[in-house]
């Protein structure tokens, strides 16, 4: 008997994937990054290449080398590499690197020295996120050093890329001067004598919504997993995640009666109370008090009161409700339950942080769709 799970559906993000490879003429990276957004890195990798994804797209070097260690032999790009890092490990079994400096450019020739083979670059230019990547300014000198690196046989230019400000905002004028930036920076790639095979800029909004944008390579993150980038647009995805618990005590209270840390929640009437195991400690956002949406009992309802570390309080009236019953917070609402959309509005945030925080060590992950 289980207390709390996380229901990924692997078939959902196989048809997401077959969806957005059906809108593209370029190559697929599915980014699997954070655990791939909470529903298990390996089992999401695997069901997005079973659908035809091209690429594996990581932050951390860490998780490229687990890709590999578990026999994943796609190509994968990592992108997030602090100074230090023991990159040859990743050159040496086959990881794409991106760099955004002459400083990780010299950390990836001396990779590719102890590796005993090129690293596989992907230069990113910055056209204004102001975050990774290159400023316009510092690109001339990047490319000259990499064109360098490259006729020396210590790496391999495989790459250029960006990433957008405000693709979750179709038509915002931000895209197309970031778009115009990109075209300028790939300009400057040809003068300076290189020739990278995979020209990419589109997250999943951009696949989604800006075909103009897809270049070589189209990297969708949330959108394999079934939410959309866009509010209010579906785009016929199919959300893989299901969050539920059983109410492990239940209890009936006089009207007035205060709930949870606080106090913040007052009984109007004399009410069955259900106590649901899980809490921020499991992804529960605590900014969700009185407000998280959940469906128990056959109804919608709303967490009343305080979400404590480990449980959380829903006011159920005079509806019956047992211990065992079972709770779902959110799923892909095909049943009336709350999506993780919903659990945004509650908390103030948006879908991809709803489901980047389940699955942690307490709550199980169980898969369906999983093939041998």
């Amino acid at each position: 008997m289980w207390q709390s799970e996380v229901r990924v559906d692997l078939d959902a993000i196989r048809e997401n994937v077959t969806r957005l490879r059906a809108g593209t003429s370029g190559e697929l990276m599915a980014v699997v990054k954070a655990d791939g957004y909470g529903h298990g890195m390996l089992p999401s990798a695997r069901a997005a290449l079973d659908a035809g994804a091209d690429w594996l797209g990581v932050c951390t070097l860490d998780e490229a080398l687990t890709l590999r260690r578990a026999g994943v032999t796609a190509p994968v790009l990592a992108w997030l590499l602090a100074p230090g890092l023991p990159l040859h490990e990743g050159v040496a079994v086959g990881v794409d690197l991106a760099a955004a400096s002459l400083t990780q450019l010299d950390e990836m020739i001396e990779a590719s020295r102890q590796a005993g083979s090129p690293a596989r670059l992907h230069l990113k230019i910055d056209t204004g996120l102001a975050r990774g990547g290159a400023t316009v300014a510092d690109w001339p000198a990047l490319l000259e050093a990499a064109a360098k690196a490259q006729a020396d046989g210590l790496v391999e230019v495989v790459g250029v890329w960006s990433h957008f400000v405000y693709a979750d905002l179709p038509g915002h004028p931000t895209t197309d001067r970031q778009l115009a930036v990109f075209h300028e920076g790939l300009d400057m790639v040809e003068r300076a004598g290189l020739r990278p095979r995979y020209r990419h800029l589109a997250n999943s909004a951009a696949t989604l919504t800006r075909p103009d944008t897809h270049f070589d390579l189209v990297r969708p993150g949330v959108a394999i997993y079934g939410l959309s980038p866009v509010a209010g647009e579906r785009f016929g995805l199919r959300p893989a995640m299901t969050a539920r618990a059983r109410v492990m005590l239940t209890k009936r209270v006089p009207a007035g009666s205060g709930v949870s840390y606080g106090h913040t929640y007052l009984t109007e009437a004399d009410a069955n109370l259900a106590v649901v195991p899980l809490g921020y400690a499991d992804g529960v956002p605590r900014h969700a008090s009185n407000t998280g949406p959940v469906q128990l009992a056959g109804r919608r309802r709303t967490v009343s009161g305080r979400i404590c570390m480990d449980q959380f309080v829903v006011d159920c009236g005079d509806d019956p409700v047992a211990a065992g019953d079972v709770v779902t917070l959110f799923g892909p609402g095909t049943d009336g339950e709350p999506t993780a959309d919903d659990w945004a509005a509650a908390a103030g945030t948006i879908n991809y942080e709803i489901v980047t925080r389940f699955g942690g060590v307490r709550v199980p992950r169980v898969y369906d769709g999983e093939r041998p």
